[in-house]
């Protein structure tokens, strides 16, 4: 008879042979067979009612180890450049084990996210429990949920916060991670249904959806953008300490003042003007524009670096900002506050009557702002109405500073940049996060003259270093495709506004048209056509222009404390003055074209989150005035239906296509119009309008309308709707002549 193997006996091979672990192998490991299999079953089944042992389909396995070969999910290196990975499936009491990617030259480049399958090895080391070797890929990163979840007998389900998503996800009862009714949760997709819903599991519980700040948080996850700094990176952070006047030239008394919104979190450029005395520039004057030098704080492959690199740029809500870089430096060393010392990195600039820029010079100094002014305080000192702080001021710092602008204007005329008139929303808050109103931001001089001197100085350190030959990424706007052009010229033409064909398309063309379209009714549809004509612009290594500034040279300088590519431009400029070993590294230069790409898709994931949330403050605005009628104008048409900005608060609501009458539309994409079957009624884009708001739902930023009347007259009603725009009747009479022929059919009788 055979030996039956004690416990501890079986847990040794099951711990020895982790690939032979079924109970067959388990039999034949100890000899048993015959009946004693049974008592060996029974065994086995003991020790998995005791925890000591877990059944794995076939196999049995200690609950608190990993299976040799098992599913993992990668996550992003650390900062030694490790690759770890956990396990997607862990039934242990313990803590999750931590398990080291073992990469080979032939494996493929894996990212995060990716899922492997992978061979297991048990290890003794401080950091990691299991070495991990891929045997294949089997998937990327899961689709990443974000939705309200609503509680069922069965689990439950999560509503999509998407705007225009109608698709729910079903949630198990053993995967809602606790989550409550009504709560915010992030979840990934668990597999296809083979019937109903798609199913997820619920990964994270982020509160109530209606909580202040809330909503800009709907965003940040759902664009997977970073808001929380690493240990190491906070820890290089606070350890800075200011700079000194080593190595610089010392602008300390020169009064170079910062001037921002009201609201403003950090300073990162600042201004000084004066009258030039060169006799030879009769007129002219000399411009200084000084910018925090982020780049002697930020050095390349620093853990600074490699945070500022991957969030690209900073994202601002109405409620937070997301800042990329931390407050030590975002908000306190490099940031030029009023009365400290502070490292910058500053451009002389010599223009002359005309506004014209005749020399430049760059210097890596320390200065010291006598103020912080905002662009109200200082338009309202130029207007007559100078405040405590403005007045001192005004006469030997800001009188000069609009004489300098003054010149630039007339530079800018001559220039002919691109002049769009698209007002700017801005939405205010009460404490507890509500929105106490919308307001379209007032366009002053004072805006005019800082966006004046930053374009100058951006121009200046795109020149220097294209004449020292030094690489660095410029910001290219290339100029509008042949495609998008015809489009605005049949627009502007149906609006009975010429665009001339057969020339060589420059922005003072362009200009032409929007002045011509200038208080008309259409001025709105001209300056949004313009705007959806343009290519969308970016960072590349290549020189291309930029179209919309009507410039041959530019790169963005000014803001190295919320952009990326503006600590490039600081580095090139240290690399190519010598000013220190904080420039611009040769590994820096290699991926310039990589880099680009990538600061350009964080700032439309960045635009899109703005977007986003702005809509969605803008729902929660309008929820309480469901049922109000307003007016508008047609922004957009789409087969599904229409869009309509509305003039008080800007927002976009769609009226879907079933709301408009009883009668079919046609729509055709290459005119943007949708037309009435019945009725001829056509929709296009500028036509004004009155809406009545039908729904507006904060948690997705949608908002649903209904028209009551185009242009002035009063929707018309149409026939009756069906498919291919015809009236019902004659598909009953079809119907009747069908069923006449069947009847006839089976009235036929055999003589």
């Amino acid at each position: 008879m055979s030996r039956i193997p004690s416990k501890p006996e079986i847990l040794d091979w099951i711990a020895a042979n982790p690939t032979l672990t079924a109970k067959r192998d388990i039999a034949k490991a100890f000899g048993i067979k015959g009946a004693a299999r049974i008592d060996l079953k029974r065994l086995l089944r003991e020790l998995e009612d005791e925890g000591h042992l877990e059944k794995r389909k076939k196999t049995y396995q200690d609950p608190d180890r990993l299976p040799p070969v098992s599913i993992l999910q990668v996550l992003p290196p650390d900062s030694n450049g490790d690759l770890f990975a956990r396990p997607l499936e862990w039934h242990g009491e313990g803590v999750e084990p931590v398990v080291l990617m073992i990469t080979r030259a032939s494996d493929p480049a894996l990212g995060e996210g990716d899922r492997i399958l992978a061979r297991l090895t048990v290890v003794t080391a401080e950091d990691h429990n299991y070495e991990a070797r891929m045997i294949r890929r089997v998937g990327t990163n899961p689709k990443k949920i974000l939705g309200v979840f609503r509680k069922t007998a069965e689990g439950g389900r999560i509503l999509p916060v998407d705007k225009g998503a109608d698709k729910e996800w079903q949630v198990p009862s053993d995967a809602t991670g606790g989550a409550k009714d009504g709560e915010l949760v992030e979840a990934e997709l668990a597999g296809p249904a083979r019937m109903g819903l798609p199913r997820a599991r619920i990964v994270e519980r982020l509160g109530d959806p209606s909580a202040p700040k809330a909503v800009s948080l709907i965003a940040i996850r759902q664009h997977g953008i970073p808001d929380d700094f690493p240990d190491e990176v906070i820890a290089e952070a606070d350890a800075m300490k200011p700079m000194g006047l080593k190595g610089r030239e010392d602008l300390r008394d020169m009064p170079l003042v910062t001037i921002d919104p009201w609201d403003a979190r950090d300073h990162d450029d600042a201004c000084y003007a004066h009258a030039d005395d060169d006799p030879k520039n009769e007129g002219g004057h000399i411009i200084w524009v000084a910018i925090a030098d982020v780049a002697a704080y930020v050095t390349p492959g620093s853990a600074l670096d490699r945070e500022a690199r991957k969030r690209g740029n900073s994202t601002y809500f109405p409620d937070r900002v997301v800042p990329m870089l931390p407050d030590r430096l975002s908000g306190d060393l490099c940031s030029l506050h009023e009365g400290v010392p502070r490292a910058c990195i500053a451009v002389r600039m010599q223009i002359d009557a005309q506004g014209e820029k005749l020399s430049h010079k760059f210097v890596r100094g320390l200065m010291r702002s006598p103020a912080s002014l905002n662009y109200e305080e200082v338009q309202a000192a130029i207007d007559g109405n100078p405040n405590d702080r403005c007045g001192p001021l005004l006469e030997p710092v800001l009188q000069p500073l609009y004489d300098a602008y003054a010149a630039l204007v007339k530079a800018r005329h001559l220039r002919q940049p691109l002049e769009l008139d698209l007002p700017e929303r801005q939405i205010v808050l009460e404490d507890d996060g509500t929105v106490s109103s919308v307001n379209f931001k007032e366009r002053l001089d004072a805006h005019r003259l800082i966006e004046e001197f930053m374009v100058l100085a951006n121009v200046a350190a795109a020149e220097t270093l294209i004449a020292k030959k030094q690489p660095l990424l410029f910001r290219v706007h290339e100029e509008p495709s042949p495609e998008k052009l015809n489009a605005l010229r049949e627009t502007a033409l149906e609006a009975g506004f010429p665009l001339a064909k057969g020339q060589v398309l420059k922005t003072a063309h362009l200009n032409n048209l929007l002045n011509a379209a200038a208080g008309s009714e259409d001025a709105e549809l001209i300056n949004i056509s313009t705007l959806r004509s343009m290519m969308q612009a970016y960072y590349g290594p290549q020189n291309f222009g930029h179209f919309g500034l009507a410039l041959r040279n530019y790169a963005h300088f000014t803001s190295p404390i919320r952009r990326y590519a503006d600590l490039i431009v600081h580095r090139a400029l240290v690399t190519a003055h010598g000013w220190g070993k904080d420039g611009l590294k040769p590994e820096d230069i290699e991926r310039l074209e990589e880099t680009g790409q990538h600061i350009s898709d964080t700032e439309r994931r960045s635009m899109v989150a703005e977007r986003d949330t702005t809509d969605r403050y803008l729902a929660s605005y309008l929820s309480e005035r469901v049922g109000d009628e307003f007016t508008g104008r047609i922004s957009g048409v789409a087969k599904f239906g229409a869009f309509v900005k509305l003039d008080d608060s800007g927002a976009d609501g769609l009226v879907p296509i079933r709301t408009l009458g009883r009668e079919f539309f046609h729509f055709d994409r290459e005119a943007g119009t949708l037309m009435g079957a019945d009725t001829g009624l056509t929709i296009s884009i500028g036509q004004r309008v009155t809406a009545r708001l039908t729904e507006a739902t904060p948690v997705t930023g949608g908002v649903a309308l209904e028209l009551l009347s185009i242009d002035g007259e009063k929707m018309p009603q149409g026939g009756s709707r069906s498919p291919a725009g015809r009236a019902p009747r004659r598909k009953a009479a079809k119907g009747k002549r069908k069923t006449d022929k069947i009847k006839r059919k089976v009235s036929r009788k055999r003589s």
